[in-house]
């Protein structure tokens, strides 16, 4: 096998307290590639992972929750993969985020998730803090055996010694299984490719930000690539802003590179926002990614179209995409008129990011991923669903996301849905911040 997939369920642990709470992950354990034993992921492979976990919560613990993926080598060698701050909201409203990571694996190795708090201002009761366990395939994972010829990196974002508005993030490597073909930049604001290939990444940054104009406007995290000395604006993910608060901002896509090839980011702030941006070694802002041989994978981009786009009373309503990226065999955005399904032609494992930015008066928001295969009479199945809440308040836009790894065969459809629980969506961004990000590898 070259590449699979495994996705559980994530509650809260009995009897583990703040400031450090452990998530129970639960699902079946896949004799060959890992066991799910006490809440934790045990991987019996060597390879490479890529994770996500999608989580919605309501907390009112003084500051922030960190949500946490860590990864045990042993007993004494434990390390942080990825951390996403939740801010604390007047009113304890529903927020949702996602941590995402790669590393290199052996056998033995242990994932496992955590809340944590800054401080001990959350009461022992478990008032303070509720999390939604409703959610589909909330903890999914992607391995790659290293027949594939696949890198993983993960590199450390710098802490910004003053406050910023607009900031383009360095960088210093924390691991890397071939410094050969993926390194960072010069100017370590960048990360270089040696050869072509398909690239999957995630960059989250935690920050601090002063001013009302940041909770109105909000945030912006763009990735570029830069190919023979041009820069292009690959994606973007919007998040709501705070004001005397921390929060986190977070990207994921997947893109093809060439040799020589550069993966830069920028994030933008309003004018009048002061942001602190940080970094430290518990995964806060953090650059993790993989890089696979083009032989072996492909990617596709599409942006939300404007035509179809559901708003007023929305239940269920099919989101309709335009491709951004080339066309590839393996994966396409199929129709002629309504463009909703996107088309596996090569069986293989699947990586998908899914973003929009929105403005709605729901008491809840429901985006999720469906699969379809083979006959046409079988009924679509969700492969994962994330749940937001009320609109962020004094903000004018909000986001939503998910991030899932699951199998596709020849002939497997996906599409994407949103549903408004009690209230309006009246506007789906379609310029920026709302996209489907795929990666496929070979089986």
């Amino acid at each position: 096998k070259l590449s699979l997939s495994w996705s559980g369920n994530v509650d809260t642990a009995k009897g583990s307290e703040f400031p450090d709470k452990h998530l129970h992950i639960r699902g079946n354990s896949d004799g060959s590639l890992l066991s799910c034993t006490d809440g934790w992921i045990v991987l019996h492979q060597h390879g490479l992972v890529w994770v996500d976990h999608n989580l919605a919560l309501k907390h009112s613990c003084r500051s922030f929750v960190q949500a946490c993926l860590r990864l045990n080598a042993s007993e004494d060698e434990a390390r942080d993969l990825s951390g996403v701050r939740l801010e604390q909201r007047e009113g304890k409203s529903l927020q949702s985020a996602s941590v995402s990571g790669a590393t290199s694996v052996e056998p033995g190795h242990v994932l496992y998730l955590s809340l944590k708090s800054a401080t001990n201002q959350c009461s022992q009761d478990n008032e303070d803090m509720h999390l939604q366990n409703s959610l589909i395939s909330p903890f999914s994972l992607l391995w790659l055996s290293h027949d594939t010829g696949a890198v993983a990196m993960t590199a450390q974002a710098v802490a910004s010694a003053h406050y910023h508005t607009n900031y383009r993030p360095a960088f210093r490597t924390s691991s890397i299984s071939d410094p050969y073909m993926v390194g960072l930049t010069h100017d370590n604001r960048g990360v270089r490719f040696r050869e072509s290939g398909t690239v999957k990444f995630v960059l989250q940054q935690a920050l601090y930000s002063m001013g009302q104009a940041c909770i109105s406007e909000g945030f912006y995290l763009l990735a570029y690539v830069n190919h023979n000395g041009s820069s292009a604006e690959l994606t973007r993910a919007f998040k709501s802003g705070v004001h005397y608060r921390d929060t986190s901002i977070s990207l994921s896509a997947a893109t093809s590179v060439d040799s020589g090839d550069m993966l830069t980011f920028e994030i933008l702030a309003p004018a009048q926002c002061n942001v602190r941006y940080f970094g430290d070694d518990s995964g806060i802002s953090m650059l993790s990614l993989v890089w696979i041989p083009s032989a072996m994978s492909t990617a596709l981009s599409a942006s939300v179209s404007r035509k179809g786009l559901p708003a007023g009373a929305v239940r269920n309503k099919a989101l309709f995409f335009h491709q951004t990226s080339q066309a590839v065999p393996q994966v396409a955005l199929a129709g002629s008129k309504d463009h909703r399904d996107f088309i596996f032609r090569e069986a293989g494992t699947a990586s998908v990011a899914l973003d929009l930015r929105l403005i709605h008066s729901c008491s809840l928001i429901k985006l999720t991923l469906l699969q379809q295969s083979g006959s046409q009479g079988v009924q679509p199945a969700p492969v994962a669903q994330q749940i937001g809440g009320h609109m962020p308040e004094g903000s004018v836009w909000a986001s939503v996301g998910l991030r899932v790894s699951f199998q596709v065969r020849n002939g497997t459809v996906i599409f994407a849905t949103v549903d408004c629980v009690r209230g309006r969506i009246n506007q789906i961004a379609y310029d920026a911040g709302s996209s489907m990000s795929i990666l496929w590898t070979a089986a």
